[in-house]
């Protein structure tokens, strides 16, 4: 199994099938920053934390384990005993939050983690049946990050509780010396996208970059202005772009981002959703090419120009 899709809220609607919470690990020095809180660093306008909750927007409770921030949404605030014991800790006392039967396990520093990463991994850790444990993304180099992965609860809270017998704590141990028992399924990350981390300057700026590239630019401004306004709607970007360029053609520039608005704001009227935004955006667009049809000079008959 691959990864695929683009990023932003309603692409990854099947991991609502798989019950599901989130624990997203938010705590950390970011010594290789200089000391920066991290998580909230932007990338595209919206923090990394909030791009990797939107990313998870469809657990049934998300976890953010480190120091409280401003966030998109909702979620609980926990921080690991003892402070500063590192990710196993931190997972502890995430999973204290955590009821359904699985659990994504996510770092708050991955800008183009998805919906579609998440539902893959939780699909595999469910498809894999009872001799699986988890599912975690492998990323181009070979090795698993165990930070954009899925598991399941149970498991999670069994190697826990094993560690914390024979090392008396959680405190500073690696999370690959849990992870390391248990039986997963592993996924590639061919391009290396979905496992991209901001833990340095220079990666902070490739990603920042990387997001204006011809050909994503649109999709990711998109899936940003969505989780920032809240909303979780498939946007038909074609059908939007034609409209604005008949009504900048047909009518006047100005009236482009007007007249998009004007159908957004109708179709919120009907009840929103995909068909009520297409509706209007045809009878916008057929309005546009008949007022565009007005300013044609008429024509006599035998199709030439009348003077």
């Amino acid at each position: 199994m691959t990864l695929d899709g683009v990023r932003g809220p309603g692409s990854g609607g099947g991991s609502a099938t798989v019950p599901h919470d989130a624990v997203v690990l938010a705590g950390g020095a970011g010594r290789r920053l200089g000391g920066a809180d991290k998580p909230a660093l932007r990338v595209g306008g919206a923090t990394l934390l909030d791009r990797v909750l939107d990313a998870c927007a469809r657990a049934a409770t998300t976890v953010v384990v480190g120091p409280r921030r401003p966030t998109a949404r909702p979620v609980v605030w926990t921080h690991e005993e003892p402070p500063g014991g590192g990710p196993v800790p931190a997972l502890a006392a995430g999973l204290r939050h955590a009821t359904a039967p699985y659990v994504l396990l996510l770092a708050a520093d991955l800008p183009f983690v998805t919906p579609a990463t998440v539902t893959a991994l939780l699909e595999a850790v469910r498809d894999g049946g009872e001799h699986s444990d988890g599912a975690v993304l492998v990323d181009p180099s070979g090795r698993d990050n165990p930070l954009v992965a899925a598991y399941r609860t149970n498991a999670l809270r069994r190697e826990a509780a094993l560690l914390a017998a024979e090392h008396g704590g959680l405190g500073g141990l690696p999370l690959r010396l849990l992870t390391g028992e248990l039986a997963l399924v592993r996924l590639p990350d061919p391009g290396g996208e979905a496992s991209f981390d901001c833990d340095t300057w220079e990666a902070l700026a490739a990603a920042r970059s990387r997001i204006r590239e011809h050909g994503r630019v649109l999709d990711e401004w998109i899936a940003t202005a969505k989780a920032e306004l809240g909303i979780d709607l498939d946007v038909d970007v074609a059908a939007l772009l034609d409209l604005a360029r008949d009504a900048a053609h047909g009518v006047a520039r100005p009236a482009a981002p007007l007249t998009t608005f004007l159908v957004g704001y109708a179709a919120a009227g009907r009840g929103g959703g995909p068909e009520a935004v297409a509706d209007a955006a045809r009878r916008a667009a057929a309005l546009a090419q008949r007022w565009a049809a007005e300013a044609a000079p008429p024509e006599k008959d035998g199709g030439e120009p009348a003077p």
